[in-house]
């Protein structure tokens, strides 16, 4: 656990480093933040409410879907991939932990220091030009908390997979830009899931997108309450879950690959 957690710490320092990476991450966000903003206002027209959203609930979403683009790594994330064709597979394997934890704590941290310095500060911009919906009460927060986290895991599952096509093909990019691409329409990044028709609903809920930022979203709103928050939280760790036995499973499949390769 400790090795884990400096992992993590190490993953941390450096994100922040980056700083005027972050820097320009952050300005553009923030602009298309307020331009995908001032398009639900235009959407909404004189309409108080959209399929149980108010117009402060829609820009409320903008700002959210905004924070998590570093923190989840939306649009890609190729480090494993890189890291298999550079040869730095061979000397990851020979860490003392296992190349899932591995990898997981050092995503834990990045995404740590990309919430604290992109997502935070997004959001606070957002509380200065509008009046924005701010979670009630301290379950609530609990329940947002865990969803965040549990929303990093699945994201994580689902590019770590994404990621070891690296092993059976010698270009994974375009796997991934087909994979990641997929991820942000059914998640309900672009428009809130609510917004579609229900059998697109229906057909989102069977993949594991709406975990990552649709469940979070609607947490934070207070769009979910009771059973229907609790069974919320259930599809995300169950999602988690099974991410991490696939992603283990492909794995063996990968090294075993390497092996016979000669790598």
């Amino acid at each position: 656990m400790r090795l884990f957690w400096e992992l993590g710490k190490l993953s941390f320092q450096r994100q922040l480093s980056y700083r005027a990476a972050n820097l320009a991450g952050l300005a553009t966000n923030i602009f298309f933040g307020l331009l995908r903003a001032s398009v639900m206002i235009a959407l909404f027209g004189a309409r108080e409410q959209v399929e149980g959203m108010t117009i402060g609930d829609a820009i409320t979403y903008t700002g959210l879907t905004q924070a998590v683009i570093a923190y989840l790594s939306i649009f890609g994330w190729n480090d494993l991939m890189n890291s298999i064709y550079s040869g730095e597979v061979g000397s990851d394997l020979l860490k003392p932990m296992g190349y899932f934890r591995y990898w997981l704590a050092r995503d834990l941290g990045r995404a740590a220091a990309s919430l604290l310095l992109r997502g935070a500060t997004i959001m606070g911009i957002y509380a200065i030009f509008y009046r924005i919906t701010v979670p009630h009460g301290a379950l609530q927060w609990l329940a947002l908390l865990t969803s965040i986290v549990l929303g990093l895991l699945v994201s994580f599952g689902w590019r770590f997979i994404v990621n070891l096509s690296a092993f059976w093909t010698p270009d994974a990019r375009g796997v991934g830009r087909f994979a990641f691409g997929i991820a942000w329409v059914l998640s309900g990044f672009f428009m809130p899931l609510r917004f579609y028709p229900d059998w697109f609903i229906r057909f989102c809920q069977l993949t594991p997108f709406p975990a990552m930022v649709n469940t979070t979203v609607e947490v934070y709103l207070g769009l979910l309450n009771g059973t229907e928050l609790l069974l919320a939280l259930a599809v995300q760790m169950g999602w988690v879950l099974l991410l991490a036995l696939i992603a283990q499973l492909i794995l063996k499949m990968g090294m075993r690959h390497l092996v016979i390769q000669g790598g």
